[in-house]
C-alpha cells in the first residue's frame, strides 16, 4: 500500500495524526511502501536500493529456522540501525527482569491497581515490574510488568533486545509509532511488538495504564486449534500490521535499549523511525480482543481455560507453553447441572491475571478492594485457587436451566510452564493486598453423609 509520509510529534501534533492504515492476516508475508517505488522488485538487497534508501534485515529467529516458524523483514531506510552514539548502561529504571531478589511463595497474591505517576512520566518510565520467571539470557520465560503514564515519550525512542512485548492496555489510548509503521491501540485491543523493532509511545489521552508480558521465548503465534478445526478463538484475519509510514528527522534524541535484563542508553542525531518500505512478517500487530470467537460447552461442565487461549509461546516440550495469552470475554453459560464459574484447582503451571473491564465471574470478594479492573493477582505453581466464597455460594444457587450471560467483562491471564517469581518490590507495593488469603476462609462446609 503506498501512504503519504507520516510523521509524529515532534514535528506533527499528535491530534493531527491520521488515523493508521493497517494490513490484515497474522503472521503474512506483508509488504508496503510509503513511496513509490521504495522496495526493490526481484530482490532484497540490490546494489543500490531505490532512492539512495540502505536495505537491512531485521531477524527474529535464526536464519536456519523451518519455514513456518522463521520470523525476518527487510528494512529500506534512511539510514542503517547501526548509527548512533555508544550506549551507556542506566543506573535506574524500574524495568528490569531481577526475579531472584527473595523466595518464589505459594501464597496467593493479588494486588490493587497502581496509582497514575504524579510528576511527568512517559511509557518506558512508567514501566514497573511485578514479576517473571527464566531470563533473557536462556531465551525463556516472561517478565510481566504494569505501566502507567501521563507524558508522550519525546525526543526518545526504545528497543528491546531481550524478547517481545505484548502491551494490553487498561485505561487511555496508545499511539505506538514503530519503525514499520503506526499502531494504535485502546483499552480492549492489543498490540505484540516483536524483538528489536524500535518504537514510541504517544498518548492520546491525558494518561494511559495497563499491563505488559514480555516474551523471552519463542514468538507468539496462534495455537493450534485440533478438534476445534479450521475456524474461531482468534482468527488470522483479524489480526492488523501497520502500513509503512517514515520519519525524516535530524535532532538530539534518545535511543533506549534493553538488553540482558538491563537499560542501555544512547545518543542518536536523528528518528530511527526511518524505514520507508519494508516487507516480512517480522513486524507489530494489533488486535481486537472483542474479536475473539468463543467457545464453551453446550451439554455439562465447564471446558479447561485453554479454549480462551489468544496468542501462545510454545516450549520444547509439546503441548506446554513458555507462555499463553488467555482471555475471558463476555460469553453465555449454558451448561446444565454444572458448577458455571471456573472451578477450584491447582495447575502444573502459573497464572497471572488482569483485569481490563468490568467484574470477574469467579472473583468478587475481598475486604481490600477485590479483584477490580486494573488490578492483578498470581496463583503459582499447584497453589490452591478458585471461586471466592461469595461467589461460590451465588454459583451453586444459579438456576441452570436458564442461559446466563456473563457481559461487560474483560480479564486475561498470562500463564507458563515456569514458577512466577515476585519482585521485591512487588511484594513491597502497597497496592499488594494483605488479606487476600481470606476470601476463601468463609467457605462453608457442606458434607452431610446422609444425602447424596
Amino acid at each position: 500500500m503506498n501512504r503519504e509520509p507520516n510523521t509524529l510529534a515532534p514535528r506533527m501534533p499528535l491530534e493531527a495524526v491520521p488515523a493508521p492504515d493497517y494490513q490484515t492476516g497474522f503472521g503474512n508475508e506483508h509488504a508496503s511502501e510509503a513511496l513509490p517505488g521504495a522496495l526493490p522488485l526481484g530482490q532484497n538487497s540490490p546494489q543500490q536500493a531505490p532512492h539512495g534508501l540502505y536495505a537491512e534485515q531485521l531477524s527474529g529467529t535464526a536464519f536456519t529456522a523451518p519455514r513456518n516458524a522463521n520470523r525476518r523483514s527487510w528494512l529500506y531506510r534512511l539510514r542503517p540501525a547501526a548509527m548512533h552514539e555508544p550506549f551507556a548502561l542506566l543506573k535506574d529504571g524500574a524495568f528490569h527482569n531481577r526475579f531472584d531478589e527473595q523466595p518464589a511463595t505459594p501464597n496467593q497474591l493479588r494486588w490493587n491497581p497502581f496509582p497514575l505517576p504524579s510528576k511527568s512520566t512517559d511509557f518506558v518510565d512508567g514501566l514497573f515490574t511485578l514479576a517473571g520467571n527464566g531470563s533473557a539470557a536462556l531465551q525463556t520465560g516472561i517478565g510481566i510488568h504494569i505501566y502507567a503514564a501521563n507524558h508522550s515519550m519525546e525526543k526518545r525512542f526504545f528497543y528491546n533486545a531481550d524478547g517481545e512485548l505484548l502491551i494490553v492496555p487498561q485505561r487511555g489510548r496508545l499511539l505506538i509509532a514503530t519503525e514499520l509503521g503506526v499502531l494504535q491501540i485502546a483499552p480492549l485491543e492489543i498490540a505484540v511488538i516483536p524483538r528489536g523493532v524500535r518504537f514510541r509511545v504517544a498518548l492520546p489521552d491525558e494518561s494511559a495504564c495497563g499491563y505488559v508480558a514480555e516474551n523471552f521465548g519463542a514468538p507468539l503465534r496462534l495455537p493450534e486449534l485440533g478438534p476445534i478445526g479450521s475456524n474461531s478463538l482468534a482468527n488470522a484475519r483479524d489480526f492488523l500490521y501497520p502500513v509503512a509510514a517514515y520519519e525524516d528527522i535530524e535532532g538530539q534524541f534518545e535511543l533506549i535499549a534493553k538488553f540482558q535484563g538491563r537499560l542501555w542508553s544512547a545518543e542518536i542525531d536523528h528518528s530511527p523511525l526511518d524505514v520507508v518500505a519494508w516487507h516480512g512478517n517480522h513486524a507489530p500487530y494489533k488486535y481486537d480482543l472483542t474479536r475473539f470467537n468463543t467457545l464453551g460447552s453446550i451439554s455439562y461442565d465447564h471446558p479447561d481455560p485453554s479454549i480462551f487461549t489468544v496468542l501462545t509461546s510454545p516450549s520444547d516440550t509439546p503441548g506446554t507453553a513458555n507462555m499463553d495469552f488467555v482471555i475471558f470475554p463476555p460469553r453465555w453459560l449454558v451448561a446444565e447441572h454444572t458448577f458455571r464459574p471456573p472451578w477450584f484447582h491447582r495447575n502444573v503451571a502459573s497464572e497471572f491475571m488482569g483485569l481490563i473491564t468490568g467484574v470477574y465471574d469467579a472473583k468478587q470478594g475481598g475486604k481490600s478492594g477485590g479483584f477490580v479492573p486494573g488490578g492483578a493477582s498470581l496463583h503459582n505453581c499447584m497453589s490452591g485457587h478458585g471461586p471466592d466464597a461469595a461467589s461460590y455460594e451465588k454459583a451453586v444457587a444459579t438456576d441452570t436451566s436458564k442461559p446466563q450471560h456473563v457481559a461487560d467483562t474483560m480479564a486475561f491471564m498470562f500463564e507458563t510452564r515456569a514458577v512466577i517469581r515476585p519482585t521485591k518490590q512487588a511484594m513491597e507495593a502497597k497496592e499488594l493486598q494483605s488479606d487476600y488469603w481470606q476470601c476463601w476462609q468463609g467457605i462453608k462446609k457442606h458434607f452431610d453423609p446422609k444425602h447424596k
